[in-house]
């Protein structure tokens, strides 16, 4: 049962994967087409981000009332109607309608998963979970690509990638019964005494959440990571043409690069992180971003170290996400969990949404040399948050269950 269940999770990262580039992999096709702007994309990318907070902050208490199962199949469901929804666009107003329970699908079923995973999986499950969401992630690219080169146009890529979740929907709602069924059979666990703890209580309103030491400070710590990410993947391939020189095939295929380091790294991450730790996980991350960041920044007449300096930030970036997830539960207590964690989505996707156009702001004004300057000012401060929590929290003494 336990293996099933987690097959089923596993599958559903993927589909969390699978719409999120298709956007960007479709937007030169698909604004020519519905006559806007190519700017417009950003309209569409925002109420996207505006329902993955509003959904992720909610997940808490739609997650207690309905469970993790059912918040997961009904998620999925929406999501699945919004791709559909796209496919059968033919104006840009019906996207932007299309947009909002695309939103606040992903926002529920993130948190959602990535809050049942931190309490009853190990952290190499954590890690590997991830790593398929970026499977997802690059499969979506290709199928656009393969809808646009057969004439069958943007849409049909929508369609191929809502069938998809449909099916999807359709296992999670048949397995629905599995989930109540493994938390049944789950050994019941105990404290440091030897005596069975108690369950979850209520509801944990935001306020009190916040009030939480060390919350504050691991927000801080997941909007940097989240920043910069977004920002590598956004603006690398533009940094490696305009700032260093590199012809726009060369740098189209490392900024993919950083993207697949990312994948590869979480998974590699997975046969480790049990021994290693999240803590150390998390620290080593943001060093080793800060050290392709170093590379990226030297002004040396070869842009092989620059190349280098992406692929190492992508590795290095790989496990900070699972690991901060993953500790939640021990750091906050598993009561906190679900409440922390959807803020921590919601986090996630303001620094997503806010700060790669922000830097884009900037570097139009002072040059993109500036790239890898904001990759180490963000991964500092995410370091630096990191490590003050952890003075904040020195005993982890609600393990989750190691699964």
């Amino acid at each position: 049962m336990y293996a099933l269940l987690l097959a089923i999770i596993y599958i559903a990262f993927i589909s969390l994967g699978l719409p999120d580039a298709l956007l960007g992999a479709g937007w030169p096709a698909m604004h020519g087409e519905l006559d806007v702007p190519v700017a417009f994309a950003g309209i569409v990318s925002m109420i996207i981000a505006a329902g993955t907070i509003v959904s992720s902050l909610a997940s808490e208490r739609l997650t207690r009332r309905l469970g993790a199962s059912v918040v997961t199949a009904v998620s999925v469901g929406m999501t699945a109607v919004a791709l559909l929804g796209f496919s059968f666009s033919s104006a840009f107003w019906m996207l932007c309608l299309w947009a909002i329970p695309y939103g606040l699908g992903a926002g529920a079923v993130d948190a959602a998963l990535n809050n049942y995973v931190a309490l009853h999986y190990a952290a190499r499950h954590m890690n590997w979970l991830h790593s398929f969401w970026g499977v997802g992630a690059s499969i979506s690219p290709f199928i656009m690509g393969t809808a646009l080169s057969m004439g069958a146009g943007w849409s049909s890529a929508y369609l191929t990638v809502g069938i998809i979740q449909v099916a999807l929907v359709i296992a999670l709602v048949v397995a629905i019964p599995l989930w109540g069924k493994v938390d049944r059979a789950r050994p019941v666990p105990v404290d440091e005494n030897g005596e069975a703890e108690e369950r979850p209580g209520g509801h944990v309103p935001l306020a009190t959440a916040l009030r939480i030491p060390g919350v504050v400070l691991i927000l801080a710590t997941f909007f940097a990571y989240c920043a910069l990410e977004s920002t590598a993947m956004l603006w690398a391939s533009t940094y490696l043409v305009s700032a260093r020189g590199v012809d726009t095939a060369t740098a189209a295929t490392f900024a993919a690069m950083y993207l697949l380091g990312v994948t590869g790294g979480r998974f590699l991450a997975g046969f480790v992180a049990d021994r290693i730790g999240d803590r150390q996980l998390i620290r080593g991350g943001f060093t080793l971003v800060g050290i392709g960041a170093l590379l990226l920044l030297l002004p040396l007449p070869t842009p092989v170290l620059a190349l280098a300096g992406l692929v190492i930030a992508g590795l290095g970036s790989a496990p900070i996400y699972p690991a901060i997830i993953h500790s939640t539960p021990a750091n906050f207590g598993k009561n906190n969990s679900q409440a922390i964690i959807g803020i921590q989505m919601a986090a996630a996707y303001l620094g997503t949404t806010l700060m790669p156009p922000a830097f884009g702001a900037v570097a139009g004004w002072v040059g993109l040399w500036l790239f890898p300057v904001a990759l180490l000012l963000f991964a500092g401060l995410g370091l630096a948050m990191s490590e003050r929590m952890n003075r904040l929290i020195p005993a982890w003494s609600d393990a989750p269950v190691r699964c």
